[in-house]
């Protein structure tokens, strides 16, 4: 006798493949425009831009994923009243399936900012929207099936790169194992990738070697290539928890708002394993969940995305013909903006350590999710840092290795870490804590890999020279504000900018803005910010009152 359905998966099949009312469907006509389609035409092709979120009215459309090797599966038969779509519907992102019409169709198509105005008119049918294109997202995240096809050796250090890039960011994505696999190893040959290379099949087919993220980026159609001549009201660079934040309340009451970031959203709280002390989550909530929940939010109101999208300058002179401001993109093109919102972040400081960045990549990490984790597994780490992203790291990274040394330059972790982790940390017995204690030298392999590490003892004035082949480092930050200079926004002795009086010794000047009118700053790039995730996003929150008494003020003057 066959088992019993789960009902869990029922109830979250239901979830992600609604079937909408008469009643329902007439509601969201005015929102739509009516097509119809003969058998075997294409309303999706994956790697091609969506037109948006499809309601079937008649007719029937096969769902299917499709790889860049060709690989061809299944997911889903449309019948009338459901609909065509997931996350990326909302900003017209390329398609991460194929639909095609299995007999004559007549479709609802829902635009993508039409589909955003539908779920904030519609609310309880908005959230059943929302809540089945997120969960097809993810669906098609867990299965593998869709997106670029990775060839390479597992371990491989940019094979790694490009995993975590793809995670990030929420992009669905495929792994082979060049050495088990003929036909990739058959794929790596052809294209002259050596064993030690990654090879990248796009969605389209194209494919790339050794790509970097932002070659990766474009093949996916991550990349925003379009020309912005549009006046923005606000634009956050940075999308750490402070730039969501902000983005998702500027954008919900009516702000033109566009966010940048070079490299994924979520920023370092992206990594964060499990965040505990964050309000509403009693259970704890990953940094990646958190900031896609966001991510998703923003969306959902209107906020443009551009990630990934380095900015390269500012430009206060405010010499447009509308004053507006000025942000320049390593692309060369510009943004034009009423005001800016800082909240670019910090990165790990790099210790003063020889070869540290002949190892980065290669054994040497600044981050820790499940692709940085895996390879340690029944292996002994190391992990460098004595903060609460550290301490998130270390037990995420215990669940996997065999042993996980903590080492911290001062006497414990009480001066810098959230007492629960302190607790929690002690609790695991293969995490072994080792004060005062520094990190002094590295030490490869011929492959170049890391094969082991010194540390220095301070108290006891001794070194140690241990075999590992994972160190992960979480030591201080640096400020992101190379991109400031020129622009004449103040930072103290670290390179955090200022904000508020102490800016521009004017009390009047609100509490987050720099001292470039019209220019504010969130999170940790803020001097004297409390660098916790709820502190940036209440924050961001904050700092969208500010930017309207700045609107308002200039409409008035």
């Amino acid at each position: 006798m066959s088992a019993a359905p789960d009902p869990a998966s029922i109830a979250r099949f239901d979830q992600m493949f609604p079937a909408l009312t008469e009643a329902e469907i007439a509601r969201v006509r005015r929102f739509g425009t009516p097509q119809r389609h003969p058998a075997g035409t294409r309303l999706l092709s994956a790697g091609e831009p969506a037109p948006g979120m499809m309601i079937i009215l008649s007719g029937h459309v096969s769902i299917s994923q499709r790889d860049g090797l060709g690989r061809v599966r299944g997911i889903v038969d449309h019948a009338p009243g459901q609909f065509i779509g997931e996350v990326g519907s909302l900003s017209g992102r390329p398609s991460l399936v194929d639909a095609v019409t299995t007999d004559d169709v007549d479709v609802l198509l829902v635009p993508p900012e039409q589909l955003r105005a539908l779920i904030i008119a519609e609310a309880s049918l908005g959230e059943r929207l929302v809540r089945a294109l997120i969960l097809r997202r993810v669906a098609l995240i867990e299965s593998g099936g869709s997106g670029p096809v990775l060839l390479g050796q597992p371990g491989a250090a940019n094979l790694l790169r490009l995993r975590s890039f793809l995670q990030r960011n929420g992009e669905p994505h495929h792994v082979v194992d060049a050495t088990l696999d003929t036909e990739a190893a058959a794929l790596m040959a052809q294209y002259g990738a050596d064993e030690h290379a990654v090879l990248v099949i796009c969605p389209d087919g194209g494919v790339l070697v050794d790509p970097d993220e932002t070659a990766l980026a474009r093949c996916i159609g991550m990349v925003d290539t379009h020309e912005h001549d549009e006046l923005f009201d606000v634009a956050i660079v940075g999308a750490g928890p402070a730039g969501l934040s902000t983005a998702v309340y500027a954008a919900s009451e009516g702000l033109r708002v566009v966010v940048l970031d070079t490299r994924a959203y979520g920023g370092q709280a992206g990594a964060s394993s499990r965040i505990e002390n964050y309000l509403g989550f009693p259970t704890g909530i990953s940094g990646q969940a958190l900031a896609g929940r966001a991510y998703v939010q923003a969306q959902k109101f209107g906020a443009e995305m551009m990630i990934p999208a380095r900015v390269t300058s500012l430009d206060c002179s405010r010499d447009d013909p509308e004053g507006a401001l000025r942000l320049r993109l390593a692309d060369g093109r510009r943004l034009r903006t009423r005001t800016v919102v800082i909240a670019s972040g910090a990165r790990y400081r790099r210790p003063a350590v020889p070869h540290l960045a002949e190892y980065e990549g290669r054994g040497i990490w600044y981050w820790v999710s499940p692709v940085e984790a895996t390879p340690c597994r029944n292996e002994v780490a190391a992990l460098v840092g004595g903060g609460n992203s550290a301490g998130q790291a270390a037990v995420m990274l215990s669940q996997y290795a065999a042993k996980v040394h903590l080492l911290v330059r001062g006497p414990g972790l009480a001066a810098s870490m959230s007492r629960y982790l302190i607790d929690r940390i002690e609790a695991t017995p293969n995490i072994e804590l080792r004060p005062f204690t520094e990190l002094v030298g590295l030490h490869g392999c011929e492959m170049g890999r890391l094969r082991a590490v010194t540390w220095r003892d301070r108290h006891q004035d001794a070194e140690q020279h241990v075999p590992l082949r994972h160190l992960f480092l979480f030591t201080g930050a640096e400020p992101e504000t190379a991109w400031l200079e020129g622009c004449n926004v103040l930072v103290d002795g670290h390179g955090f900018v200022r904000t508020g009086p102490v800016a521009c010794n004017d009390l009047k000047t609100t509490s987050l803005e720099t001292s470039v009118p019209g220019v504010f700053a969130v999170g940790d790039v803020r001097s004297g910010s409390v660098k916790r995730v709820g502190g940036a996003i209440g924050e961001g929150a904050a700092a969208v009152a500010q930017i309207h008494q700045f609107l308002a003020a200039g409409a008035t003057a």
